[in-house]
């Protein structure tokens, strides 16, 4: 609901899902679980651990440690996790449909090995899995794509563009019926891809995908708490990522990749990939809509698109964001590990009422 045209001072929606975050394990699940939580009805989780959650007790049993973090650090908070399926060349077909049908795992996960953090056990070459994509196609299970290729000669601003050509296109020739997310997009590629594409692929964009272009992890020094996987790309990207996400396309969905970690792990000679979005995740998007004049779409982004795609209701609830500043901390303390937050130090103009 929008109240007022011109000048919304306050959005009233149905409560939005996260189709896409990375919640951890151990202690640090238990610090930054009621970040997401508290924001969000539904989550995608991503399995990518150590080890990856590569069957159905390795699911499972992630599952309860996130439902017994919840119940510990954030009880007042009516929050599902939805469990993904990390897909490895020995994935076997029979498991998946099986573990599926139970309801162990709503999707499976494809990351290119190497291609980002956890992804060490990852697909080496798409025909090793072919059995299993024939097999989610035919069950209706949702394939929630990593999209870049590893090759070291391709450079990395181009390797989801090229994965693209040389992967996702022909899959999705091969397997119409496939349901596949194309996770955390960063192209104009693939903006159009997914626009051009049939009823059976979506995609998700994250904040830092809307507000940051490659030069925010240059700005003045190395930035390391701009670095992500898939990296920032040059700002006519990122123009194509806010006109396809504000533009009321029903196949785009709000997906964070919120991927915190500990502040001197990301300030290092080698740092870690991953931005730490979910304390304002919902303000951060609100300010690109806001922006774009295309607060009366927010509400489809945020919380009907991705239900409508992984058949799923629109959650009954509802959240309700006022037009009122609030600054981001430069840090957040998750149960004792310090984490830089996106946007830390800086002023949002909508704020989440709690």
């Amino acid at each position: 609901m929008l109240m007022g045209k011109t000048m919304t001072t306050k959005l009233t929606i149905p409560r939005p899902d996260d189709w896409h975050v990375h919640v951890r394990d151990g202690a640090l699940l238990a610090g930054v679980l009621p970040h997401t939580a508290r924001q969000f009805a539904r989550a995608i989780i991503m399995p990518n651990l150590n080890p990856p959650m590569a069957d159905s007790a390795g699911v499972l049993a992630y599952r309860q440690r996130i439902m017994a973090a919840l119940a510990q650090t954030a009880p007042e908070c009516a929050f599902t996790p939805l469990m993904t399926l990390y897909l490895t060349d020995a994935t076997d077909p029979e498991m998946v449909a099986r573990g599926h049908a139970a309801g162990d795992f709503i999707a499976a996960k494809l990351y290119p090995a190497h291609a980002t953090t956890g992804s060490a056990h990852g697909v080496t070459d798409i025909a090793r899995i072919w059995p299993v994509l024939e097999r989610m196609a035919e069950i209706g299970m949702p394939l929630l794509i990593h999209g870049e290729v590893t090759d070291a000669h391709v450079d990395v601003f181009d390797r989801e563009a090229v994965f693209i050509d040389r992967t996702l296109a022909p899959l999705i020739a091969r397997l119409p019926d496939l349901r596949v997310v194309f996770e955390h997009i960063t192209t104009a590629q693939a903006a159009a891809f997914v626009r051009s594409a049939g009823p059976n692929v979506a995609a998700t964009i994250t904040p830092q995908h809307l507000h940051l272009n490659r030069n925010a992890m240059f700005a003045g020094g190395i930035r390391p708490h701009a670095y992500c996987l898939p990296v920032a790309k040059r700002e006519h990207h990122r123009q194509a990522l806010r006109q396809l996400a504000t533009s009321g396309f029903a196949r785009v969905f709000l997906g964070t990749d919120s991927a915190p970690h500990d502040r001197h792990l990301k300030e290092a000679a080698c740092g870690c990939a991953g931005i730490f979005n979910a304390p304002y995740a919902l303000e951060s998007y609100a300010t690109v809509f806001d922006d774009e004049g295309a607060l009366d779409r927010f509400e489809g982004f945020a919380a009907r698109n991705g239900p409508a795609f992984y058949r799923l209701p629109v959650n009954p609830d509802t959240i309700t964001l006022v037009r009122e500043p609030v600054t981001v901390p430069a840090t957040i303390t998750c149960n004792g590990t310090a984490i830089v937050p996106f946007h830390a130090g800086e002023t949002l103009a909508w704020r989440v009422l709690t």
